[in-house]
């Protein structure tokens, strides 16, 4: 059976080129899989199909061309559909990615109905896009955040959720795979509690669509948010899946053409499920691409992406933690992708810029996620991030990589 899998995985890897260059002259080793992922071979066809066959608008012309375009994109909404398991293809809305979904979904639903004292619960972990968009609305509505708390491991004090959702809370934000931290969080649970108290859920789920099987109907959730780059498919594309009855109870909030039925002077009728929050052009070929993402992931199968990416992540969080001066932050076991961690007496921008030098790509800062970084007492963390294009070779590089930063540090 392992040579059936390392055959598997070798076939996927085959399938970015991206992977034949050489970095300082060392083969590549990308580790920013977090970040975004790569890209594979039939995701660049699909787009490039696109802007060489039917390079026009959609849903607006009556030519050959268009009719194309509009049904390459409408094809891939319905792909989108089915990876993620949503109802129909009204609660699926295309968006420039997981920020801009969020942001939707926290001004068009969360701002009409929030009042002053109100409460959003989020968690201690929450990646930037799903906490200043709530900075935001609270400024404008009076309504104030609440926080999950962290155990000392890294996981939620789920115990706590009863009383947190004690009040007057509207809204549940929280991130199914924590950016930083890896964790894979109990968010079905959270769902359930929240509903109990008559409480509205937001997942994000930009770091577990594309990898790990995914079915928005089962989970409840009332809205998810993902991007396409965080699983094989392009930038500049993302997706809002909202319960249809909570779409449409919301107001747009951009106007332009495709949105609309009809204008006159003064007022303008709401084009339907979807269309009417994905006003102007939409990404056509992003669309298409992130379509056929979803076909490029779901011929590997999501129970494989899974169970190889937490494999991998879980490796890596082992073998660093155990090398003396390095520390991993968050759960050992339970976390899929990210692996944060610091090299004592090393800044996590050194170690990422000498390990650039082995060929090796990882990830340095405050990963959009400061007030975490406060809570685990660090300025920036080292990042590296493990997916499909991934094997356990890469983990032997980049504990080779961290013994040549300790060694030039002088800290080994």
């Amino acid at each position: 059976m392992k040579a059936v899998a390392d055959s598997l995985w070798k076939q996927v890897r085959e399938d970015f080129p991206i992977l034949a260059r050489e970095v300082h002259g060392r083969p590549l080793v990308y580790l920013d899989n977090a970040a975004t992922s790569l890209t594979p071979r039939p995701v660049l066809a699909a787009m490039n199909h696109y802007y060489e066959h039917a390079n026009a608008n959609v849903h607006r012309g009556l030519h050959t061309l268009s009719a194309e375009a509009s049904e390459a994109f409408e094809q891939a909404r319905d792909k989108v559909q089915r990876f993620i398991g949503a109802r129909g293809r009204e609660s699926v809305v295309f968006t420039r990615g997981a920020t801009s979904a969020l942001n939707l979904a926290a001004r068009a639903w969360a701002r009409p109905r929030l009042a002053r004292g109100d409460v959003i619960l989020v968690s201690e972990l929450e990646h930037h896009a799903n906490l200043v968009s709530w900075h935001i609305i609270t400024k404008e509505t009076g309504a104030k955040l609440r926080f999950i708390p962290l155990a000392d491991d890294g996981t939620w004090r789920i115990d706590l959720l009863p009383e947190l959702l004690q009040g007057p809370v509207k809204m549940v934000s929280v991130a199914h795979v924590s950016n930083v931290l890896g964790g894979i969080n109990p968010v079905k649970e959270v769902i359930a509690q929240a509903h109990a108290v008559g409480a509205k859920v937001m997942i994000d789920a930009a770091q577990s669509v594309g990898h790990m099987p995914m079915d928005f109907q089962a989970l409840d959730a009332d809205f998810l948010a993902f991007s396409g780059h965080k699983m094989c498919g392009p930038t500049g594309i993302g997706v809002l899946c909202g319960k249809a009855e909570l779409l449409d109870d919301m107001e747009p909030v951009e106007g332009g053409g495709d949105m609309i039925v009809h204008v006159g002077w003064e007022e303008s009728t709401w084009n339907l499920l979807p269309y009417k929050f994905e006003a102007g052009t939409p990404p056509i070929a992003e669309a298409i691409g992130l379509g056929a993402a979803c076909e490029f992931l779901g011929g590997i199968g999501l129970d494989r992406v899974r169970a190889h990416t937490q494999e991998l992540t879980e490796l890596a969080a082992r073998t660093l933690d155990g090398m003396d001066g390095v520390h991993v932050y968050g759960p050992l076991v339970g976390r899929l992708g990210p692996v944060a961690f610091a090299v004592d007496g090393v800044h996590p921008h050194d170690v990422a810029t000498l390990l650039d030098g082995e060929g090796i790509a990882v990830r340095a800062g405050h990963h959009c996620a400061q007030p975490l970084h406060t809570k685990l007492g660090a300025s920036a963390t080292a990042r590296a991030s493990f997916y499909i294009t991934n094997q356990p070779e890469d983990v032997d590089r980049l504990v080779a990589g961290l013994q040549v930063v300790q060694e030039v540090f002088g800290v080994r």
